[in-house]
């Protein structure tokens, strides 16, 4: 509404100047002569004539300016000074000629002179100055009114733009400033109340997701109370079954047990870690810890462990049994075959192998055996999550460790690193 109104107001000065250029040229036309005046001033030269040096020019009333000649040309006078005194000169200038007659006989002439050429000078050095101010006042109306279009368009849609920028990297607290009474009012309004629901939205996701996630922790630290009751029964009716059947039944029932509650505790990891509460806690420790961690996880006592070098490791002693109960266990599901164990000091690491006799994978798939979820093609059919390693690789980088896979001659290799203190 407000660029409708300016648009009329610089059409409206437009025809405004116009108009004042035609009223300032309404008199350009060349006058008629005043044939009353001419006789007149012709009829008192006559009376006069001869006697011009004693007597004022006739006719000074009209407004007229003359020269006067005999009947040979010669210059008699005028009424000032400046004007044409020859019949050329009349001519050239398109003065009127007038010849002075008395009783049949010219006189002489009379050359009324011309001045539209002054005239029209002075017509073109008031239209010099008209277009000047003109072209002033034009240019100030035109950096007002471009200013304002500034204000009114340009500086609206730059501030969309910055506001659709920081809607785009997330910046959706950051709120879109419009001036009182800007013709973009509703429009930006409009832009506004989406960045406030997208806000609210995703406010709502990120609870959402934060409640799944401890839905899950939970869940996963009440699932293992029983099933740490199975184990602890099975066990005990381990030790007191007399039937090989029993124990054998008993043993498949414990194993179970353990492979559940490695599935919890790898997903009840997981989730403690994307809400940052799964804590490492670092301290030096002797190597001999790294053979004691070994013997509690081998539940197979398949694993054949060497003697550690000793040197003090940093270490979360809790932590890295994870690890390589994750290890070992991986190693017996996929691999199914002893596990020998090495242990050498390199570089600034402690580092432990874990080497089994199986297939190993694919090298296409190496690079995403850390990856969350990720299930190498030779564990189809066994149960699993795809959680195990990339939750220990994680510990290892918190511990300042290291961890990594590869195909080795004859097997596969799990390689864990512990930083020497």
């Amino acid at each position: 509404m407000r660029i409708r109104k300016g648009s009329i107001w610089a059409v409206a000065i437009l025809i405004m100047g116009i108009g004042v250029i035609l009223f300032a040229f309404r008199g350009s036309d060349e006058e008629g002569i005043d044939l009353v005046a001419v006789n007149d001033i012709t009829q008192s030269l006559v009376e006069q004539w001869g006697r011009f040096d004693s007597v004022e020019w006739p006719g000074r009333q009209y407004g007229l300016d003359y020269a006067v000649l005999d009947n040979r040309g010669d210059f008699l006078g005028a009424t000032r000074s400046g004007l044409n005194e020859t019949v050329d000169e009349a001519i050239r200038n398109r003065d009127t000629i007038v010849d002075i007659t008395q009783e049949g006989t010219v006189l002489g002439k009379l050359i009324l002179y011309n001045h539209t050429r002054e005239i029209w000078g002075q017509y073109r050095d008031d239209l010099l100055l008209l277009l000047g101010v003109s072209l002033v006042f034009i240019t100030l109306f035109c950096l007002i009114y471009a200013e304002y279009i500034d204000r009114s368009i340009f500086r609206p849609f730059r501030k969309l733009q910055a506001f659709a920028r920081h809607v785009a990297e997330g910046k959706l607290d950051m709120p879109l400033e419009m001036e009182k009474g800007n013709g973009f009012g509703a429009f930006a309004e409009s832009f506004d109340i989406m960045r406030e629901e997208l806000a609210k939205a995703r406010e709502s996701e990120r609870m959402a997701n934060q409640s799944k996630k401890e839905l899950v922790a939970s869940l996963s630290h009440d699932i293992k109370t029983p099933i740490a009751s199975i184990k602890a029964v099975s066990e005990v009716m381990m030790m007191n079954a007399r039937d090989e059947e029993d124990r054998n039944q008993l043993d498949v029932i414990n194993s179970k047990a353990d492979q559940i509650n490695t599935l919890i505790t790898n997903l009840f990891n997981a989730t403690l870690e994307e809400l940052q509460q799964l804590t490492v806690a670092v301290t030096e420790e002797s190597s001999a810890v790294v053979g004691d961690v070994i013997k509690q996880v081998d539940y197979l006592n398949k694993a054949t462990i060497p003697s550690i070098p000793e040197c003090i490791i940093r270490v979360d002693r809790l932590r890295f049994l994870q690890v390589v109960d994750n290890v070992i266990s991986n190693s017996y599901k996929y691999a199914g075959t002893p596990i020998v164990v090495s242990a050498s000091i390199k570089g600034q690491y402690l580092e432990m192998g874990f080497k089994d006799a199986g297939q190993g994978v694919s090298p296409d798939e190496l690079p995403l055996l850390f990856n969350k979820f990720y299930r190498a093609k030779n564990s189809t059919g066994k149960s699993g999550t795809g959680l195990g390693l990339y939750i220990s690789h994680y510990l290892m980088s918190q511990m300042s460790g290291e961890m990594d896979c590869r195909n080795v001659e004859g097997g596969f290799m799990v390689t864990v690193r512990l930083l020497l203190a």
